[in-house]
C-alpha cells in the first residue's frame, strides 16, 4: 500500500500510532529519495564536467538528459522519444551504451551500471580514471557512410 493510502487510512481510522508511522515512513522515504538525488547530480556533474560540460546542468531535470543526449553525439529529439512508453526503455539502454562507450567502458557497463544502477555508475566516471573520448554515436555513423562510399 502506498504511503498516501496508509496516511489517509490512518487519518479515518483516528488512529495515534498508525498516523505516526505513516508520517514517520513518509518522511523518511522523502529523505532517502532526496539523498539518492543529490549522489546522482554530484555523479553526473562531475561527468558532465569530464565531458566539457557545465556541471550545474546536472540539476535541471530534462536539460541533464539533453546534455547525455550531446555527450553521447545523438540528436536533440531523442528527449521526445522517450515520451513513448516501451520505446523510452530501448532509447535510454542506447544511450546508456554510447555513454559508457564515449568514456571508453563496454556495452555491459553501460546496460548494468548507467542503466540499471546508474546511481553508482554516473560515480564511478565521474570519479574513476575513465576519460571522455568523443561520441562514440558519431563514429559509427562515420564508419557507415565510409563503407557505403567504399562500395560500387
Amino acid at each position: 500500500m502506498s504511503n498516501s493510502l496508509v496516511l489517509a487510512s490512518a487519518l479515518l481510522q483516528n488512529d495515534d500510532v498508525g498516523l505516526f508511522a505513516s508520517i514517520f515512513s513518509s518522511t523518511i522515504s522523502c529523505f532517502c529519495s532526496g539523498i539518492i538525488f543529490i549522489i546522482v547530480v554530484i555523479g553526473l556533474w562531475k561527468l558532465f564536467v569530464k565531458a566539457d560540460e557545465p556541471g550545474w546542468a546536472a540539476i535541471i531535470p530534462i536539460y541533464n538528459y539533453y546534455v547525455i543526449l550531446k555527450i553521447v553525439g545523438r540528436p536533440w529529439w531523442w528527449l521526445l522519444l522517450l515520451l513513448i512508453p516501451i520505446v523510452n526503455l530501448i532509447v535510454s539502454i542506447i544511450v546508456a551504451i554510447d555513454l559508457a562507450k564515449s568514456f571508453g567502458k563496454d556495452a555491459a557497463y553501460g546496460v548494468i551500471l548507467l542503466w540499471l544502477f546508474s546511481v553508482i555508475g554516473y560515480l564511478i566516471l565521474g570519479f574513476g580514471d575513465a576519460e571522455y573520448q568523443g561520441p562514440r554515436s558519431e563514429e559509427r555513423r562515420v564508419g557507415k557512410e565510409c563503407r557505403s562510399r567504399r562500395s560500387p
